[in-house]
């Protein structure tokens, strides 16, 4: 995008990003630093000091941050979601938070995001999207003001039911062997460490999906080759078969089979 190279960062601390590996990557090439909290697809959510600390050094670079709080509503244990434009006040003129109704509203298919930040940005982004993909249709436009300006408590209810399936898909997960799997704190995904079952994570989720009809998205997508990502966003029911069919499976992978 406008000539630029997008370099990746490892997040090797609990699935996170340090301002160790952080300052390591930044060059004075750098022009923007992109942060997703709650992540897709670890599901980690960054805590105010780890804001704080990762913000200092994006401050000392005198860079841009692209926030992605699509998941800002889906939290978990407690945890709150803060954008790193409020824990740093230095880069609230240098932020750029982008939004939607997708996850939180689940209206995946009304295609409706939205950014907020410095009102020459804003305005320069809008001359561009206008021209380049014209604007989403008015229905659904006034179908996303309702859902952000409405009663909150159908989000409220699907936060604890994620939280229910989310607690039991790790609670299988970990009974499994072969597998490792962190707790997420947001978003609606788990992504377990499954080296041990000895397939690189695309073969793994082919197979997955070939002998078990059960769909992951291989780890190797993310940068991250022996994990694979798991939505709980299905119901129970669909969740439970799962889980048996993926037990049972692994351990036919850990016999030989």
């Amino acid at each position: 995008l406008a000539g630029g190279r997008p370099v990746l960062v490892r997040p090797d601390r609990e699935l996170k990003l340090t301002p160790e590996s952080l300052k390591e990557a930044l060059s004075s090439r750098t022009r923007a630093v992109i942060l997703n909290s709650p992540c897709n697809p670890s599901g980690v959510v960054y805590t105010e000091e780890e804001l704080r600390t990762l913000g200092e050094v994006v401050v000392g670079a005198g860079v841009w941050v692209i926030s992605d709080e699509i998941y800002e509503k889906l939290v978990y244990d407690g945890q709150r979601h803060l954008s790193i434009a409020s824990v740093v006040p230095e880069l609230k003129e240098r932020t750029i938070v982008v939004n939607g109704v997708s996850k939180a509203y689940a209206m995946t298919g009304w295609r409706i995001g939205y950014a907020a930040g410095p009102e020459e940005v804003i305005s320069a982004m809008g001359k561009v999207q206008s021209q380049e993909t014209s604007n989403p249709n008015s229905i659904a436009q006034a179908a996303a003001l309702a859902a952000l300006r409405g009663p909150q408590d159908c989000v409220e209810e699907m936060v604890g039911a994620f939280d229910e399936r989310r607690r039991y898909v790790v609670g299988r997960l970990k009974a499994m062997p072969g597998v490792s799997c962190p707790v997420p704190k947001g978003a609606f995904y788990v992504f377990p460490d499954v080296s041990e079952l000895g397939k690189d994570s695309v073969k793994l989720c082919n197979w997955i999906l070939g002998e078990l009809e059960v769909a992951c998205v291989p780890g190797a997508g993310f940068g991250m080759d022996g994990r694979i990502r798991i939505s709980y966003a299905a119901g129970m029911e669909a969740l439970m078969e799962a889980m048996d069919r993926l037990e049972e499976g692994f351990r036919k992978l850990g016999e030989g089979g």
